[in-house]
C-alpha cells in the first residue's frame, strides 16, 4: 500500500477538488489535512514530506469526500475563524462571513464616539445563529450586557457552546424568541444591530452549491425582493431603541436605496448613512433613534 507524504495528498486533493469545480480547491486541502492530521496549516509546510498514517489517511479521506459533494469546510471541520476566534458552527446556523466583521467595526466606532468607558450599555443582537456577533462584541466592549435573540432552539444550542467556551456568559444573554416578540416595549436598548436574512427567494437557487444545499434557508431568505425583515421589522424597532439609540443592520449590495427609504419612512430616524465593504459594495446601514 502507499505511503502517502503531506505534500502529495495538497496536490492530489488540490486536483481532485479543482475538477469538481471547487474554486478554493488548495486552500480547502490544506484546511482538511491539517485539522485531520490535528496541525496548523503552517505547519504543513514545514513537514512536507513527512508521512501519513493509513489512519490518518481515512479520515482525510471522508472529509475530502465530504467537500467534494460541496460541503462547506466549516461544516467539516466544526468551526469558522471570526474576528480572531474560533466559532463553533453546524448545519443549524449560518456560517459567519468576513463581510459581517464590518458589522462589528461599525458597531465599535459609533460606541466609542457615542459613549464613554464607564457608561454602561445595553445592546440587542436580533438572529443571533451560531453566537459569532455578540462574541466579538462582548471581546471588545467590556461595559455592555448584549441580548442575542434566535427563534431557533438549536441554533441557541450552538450559540451558548461558544459563548461559553469565551466564558462570556455573564454578559451574553441568550433569548429564544422571534426577533422583538421575545421583549416587552418598555425594554430599551442603547444599540440594536443585526445581519438579517437578505437574499432574494428567487435567488437561493442560483448561489453555490455550499450555500443552497447546506446553511439555513431561514437565515438567507429575505422574501420576494430580500427586503422583507426591514419592511417588518424598522418601524418595530424604535420603540426598543433610547433616544438618540442606533440601528446597525447589515444589508445587500444592492439594497442601500430601498432600506433608506423604509427608514425615512418610518419617521422615526435621522443620521442615516450606508458603509461600503473592502470590495466598495455597500454593506452596512446605520441610523440614530430621534
Amino acid at each position: 500500500m502507499k505511503t502517502w507524504t503531506i505534500s502529495e495528498l495538497i496536490k492530489k486533493t488540490g486536483d481532485y477538488l479543482h475538477k469538481k469545480g471547487i474554486r478554493t480547491s488548495r486552500i480547502d486541502s490544506e484546511l482538511l489535512l491539517a485539522h485531520c492530521l490535528n496541525k496548523d496549516r503552517i505547519d504543513l509546510y514545514m513537514e512536507f514530506e513527512s508521512p501519513v498514517t493509513p489512519e490518518e489517511l481515512s479520515v482525510y479521506r471522508d472529509a475530502v469526500m465530504r467537500r467534494a459533494e460541496r460541503e462547506p469546510v466549516a461544516y467539516i471541520l466544526g468551526f469558522k475563524e471570526f474576528w480572531s476566534t474560533r466559532i463553533i458552527v453546524t448545519k443549524g446556523v449560518l456560517i459567519p462571513r468576513p463581510e459581517t466583521e464590518l458589522l462589528i467595526e461599525e458597531a465599535i466606532r459609533i460606541i466609542r464616539s457615542e459613549w464613554s468607558d464607564d457608561e454602561q450599555l445595553s445592546i440587542l443582537e436580533i438572529g443571533t445563529g451560531s453566537g459569532a456577533i455578540p462574541i466579538a462584541m462582548a471581546k471588545e466592549i467590556d461595559n455592555a450586557v448584549i441580548f442575542s435573540v434566535d427563534k431557533s432552539p438549536d441554533a441557541l444550542k450552538v450559540a451558548r457552546l461558544n459563548i461559553n467556551s469565551d466564558d462570556f456568559f455573564s454578559r451574553i444573554k441568550l433569548v429564544c424568541g422571534d426577533s422583538l416578540c421575545a421583549f416587552k416595549y418598555q425594554a430599551r436598548f442603547d444599540i440594536i444591530l443585526s445581519n438579517p436574512p437578505y437574499i432574494r427567494s428567487d435567488e437561493i437557487d442560483g448561489l453555490e452549491p455550499e450555500v443552497k444545499t447546506f446553511e439555513p434557508r431561514e437565515a438567507l431568505d429575505g422574501g420576494r425582493d430580500g427586503l422583507d425583515f426591514y419592511r417588518k421589522w424598522i418601524p418595530e424597532i424604535a420603540a426598543f431603541l433610547k433616544k438618540n439609540g442606533w440601528l446597525i443592520l447589515e444589508i445587500g449590495d444592492s439594497q442601500a436605496k430601498a432600506v433608506t427609504k423604509i427608514l425615512i419612512s418610518s419617521a422615526c430616524y435621522n443620521k442615516i448613512n450606508v458603509v461600503k465593504d473592502y470590495s466598495k459594495q455597500d454593506r452596512i446601514i446605520v441610523a440614530q433613534r430621534k
